[in-house]
């Protein structure tokens, strides 16, 4: 049980650096990408100090002017989605393939001992497809899971263009005293 613990950890490793790797060569590192992303940074950076030095004493001119800054970068950052999202779902169907390798590997093994009782809802996949009623049992599809949503938050790092949406829709907030 302890090998195959560590082997499903190991396997999940792998497919978190193989996932990062595919997405540098197939997104980040092309000219496209860099060119929206470096645009889309400079239009953010541009609206701010505009916000920044008219303030709230906006005339009608101004606040066109911003508005179209904010709708040139919403259809950059749409466009910069597109550029991810054609890539992430050639690295979904690959995963989507080796997942069901593994799963037909280690279908109906224990491959640990969870430390706690799960809640209802998540008995069907910490214990799928395998025999008794033991639901501190664990399947390969839960540890597996585990780790690599573990793996994916250890190694995120928000994207600074994602920083500076987020940034601008909460200076538009309006909060109600």
């Amino acid at each position: 049980m302890w090998a195959d613990t560590i082997l499903i950890v190991f396997i999940s490793v792998c497919t978190a650096l193989l996932g990062e790797g595919l997405t540098w060569l197939m997104v980040y590192r092309t000219e496209k990408y860099q060119k929206l992303k470096t645009e889309v940074e400079r239009q953010s950076k541009r609206l701010e100090k505009r916000k920044e030095a008219h303030g709230d004493s906006l005339d009608k001119q101004h606040k066109k002017k911003i508005e179209r800054e904010e709708e040139k970068l919403k259809n950059n950052n749409r466009d910069l989605s597109l550029v991810k999202m054609k890539s992430m779902f050639a690295i979904g169907f690959a995963f989507t393939a080796l997942l069901s390798m593994f799963n037909s590997i280690f279908d109906g093994r224990i491959v640990a001992r969870l430390p706690f009782f799960p809640i209802s809802w998540i008995q069907g996949l910490s214990h799928r497809n395998l025999p008794g009623d033991d639901y501190t049992e664990c399947s390969f599809l839960f540890l597996y899971i585990l780790c690599t949503m573990s793996i994916r938050q250890v190694s995120y790092h928000p994207d600074s263009v994602l920083v500076a949406e987020i940034a601008n829709n909460e200076s538009r907030a309006v909060v109600p005293l």
